[in-house]
């Protein structure tokens, strides 16, 4: 098979960065349009500039408008922190799974969510608080924001039988997340929920996806003390 008989974004991808390991092109260098990169491997333009998009995250490449696409003279090397499904997480460890919606609610986001999410307003939201359990335990508490003007197929969402990160993870594909790794001392409210003294400290992990420059969802997760985070580099 040649390469031109796979056309994906992913073969575009690695065949770019293997040009850049093989000082094809070198740091600093700027590399050929789009258009003419996709005539070159025959594929659709939109499969380079997804590919492109890829490298831009991976810190590899620099995409400027106007400007062209720069090999960086200094790449950040970058480790992929992948969004699990929480049930499919802790089904595969053995344990049984069960979802526990504690409320959910369409609203106006305050500006703290907004600023999260770069934009000066969001007017419809759906906020989601659900825990999930692991063998009859608490394993992750979430605290959800959805934007309804980027995800308005959402409102029909049934969450009594499937959870907001579940349905998020099979049909809302992002292009750009941010995650934010920290501990904080729980309060009693969550301490509760997650049957551990107030007071205790919890790892949190804070999310928030996009699609472009259009927002998709914000998530504290409140997790135990024997959750693993996997990155892949």
């Amino acid at each position: 098979m040649t390469f031109a008989d796979r056309q994906s974004w992913k073969d575009v991808r690695e065949e770019i960065r293997s040009r850049i390991l093989d000082s094809t092109y070198r740091p600093g260098d700027k590399l050929p349009r789009d258009h003419d990169l996709a005539l070159e491997l025959k594929c659709a333009r939109s499969t380079v500039q997804r590919a492109m998009s890829s490298l831009a995250d991976a810190g590899i490449i620099e995409r400027k408008r106007k400007g062209g696409t720069i090999i960086k003279l200094d790449p950040v090397t970058r480790a992929t922190i992948n969004i699990p499904i929480t049930k499919v997480e802790i089904e595969a460890r053995g344990l049984k799974y069960r979802h526990h919606l504690i409320t959910s609610a369409v609203t106006k986001a305050p500006l703290s969510i907004s600023a999260r999410f770069g934009i000066a307003d969001l007017n419809s939201a759906v906020r989601v608080k659900a825990l999930h359990m692991a063998a009859g335990r608490p394993y992750v508490l979430e605290d959800r924001w959805i934007s309804l003007e980027t995800v308005p197929e959402f409102r029909g969402v049934d969450l009594s039988n499937i959870s907001a990160n579940e349905w998020l993870v099979r049909n809302r594909p992002y292009s750009r997340c941010n995650v934010q790794i920290y501990a904080e001392l729980i309060m009693k409210k969550e301490a509760n929920l997650m049957e551990v003294p107030e007071g205790s400290a919890m790892l949190i992990l804070e999310r928030t996806t996009w699609i472009g420059d259009e927002p998709i969802t914000h998530v504290k997760a409140t997790h135990t003390v024997d959750y693993r985070l996997i990155t892949n580099g």
